[in-house]
């Protein structure tokens, strides 16, 4: 059995390969040339490859730290609490009714503020980073790189992950189901930085 993470990993390698190749098809759309960059394609890859393992151990750090869900009792349990109905307690309980799964806003809200911020500014440094390398660049290049593309990239990150971050968190209970969800908006996200990097 193939564990959770490189299971979410290949599918990151896979869909940022296939949104690369999205990109590049634009490209040669608009550009009315037909071109192909099986290098590009390999260095959205790898930089998934590379990124999808810290992005799921931040996301399973941030489940574990602020739980999306808390439990109380259930409608049917409080109604046979208030009318004293104990067997009908101890149904609910063997049923494993008792308690309901309710959205714990204030998690919730701290996994965005935490995933908008800390997650997002990682994540643009990375892709900075290893695509100056990629470039050829030496460190301090890539370093001034970073500096020139961070809040361009945050900017427009904000018109896609805010509301991707607002669904997984407040709607997707598996942190496995939500890589997956992320690794399907980042198709969207990575045909635009394919598009970026074809400048």
């Amino acid at each position: 059995m193939v564990s959770p993470i490189l299971e979410a990993t290949i599918q990151s390698c896979i869909l940022a390969s296939t949104s690369c190749l999205i990109g590049q098809a634009i490209t040669s759309y608009k550009t009315d040339t037909l071109a192909f960059s099986f290098g590009q394609m390999l260095q959205f890859a790898m930089f998934s490859f590379l990124n999808c393992p810290p992005n799921f151990v931040w996301q399973t750090y941030l489940e574990n730290t602020f739980p999306s869900t808390t439990t109380v009792p259930s409608k049917r349990a409080l109604s046979a609490a208030s009318a004293g109905n104990e067997k009908e307690l101890d149904r609910e309980e063997k049923e494993h009714v008792i308690v309901d799964a309710k959205l714990h806003i204030p998690n919730t809200i701290a996994k965005f503020v935490l995933d908008q911020t800390v997650g997002a500014a990682a994540n643009t440094l990375m892709f900075s980073f290893l695509f100056a390398g990629y470039g050829g660049m030496e460190y301090g290049q890539a370093i001034q790189v970073c500096k020139q593309d961070f809040w361009p990239l945050i900017y427009a990150g904000w018109k896609l992950w805010p509301a991707v971050s607002l669904v997984n968190f407040s709607m997707v209970k598996s942190v496995q189901t939500r890589n997956l969800v992320g690794a399907l908006a980042g198709m969207v996200w990575n045909v635009y930085l394919s598009l970026m990097a074809a400048r």
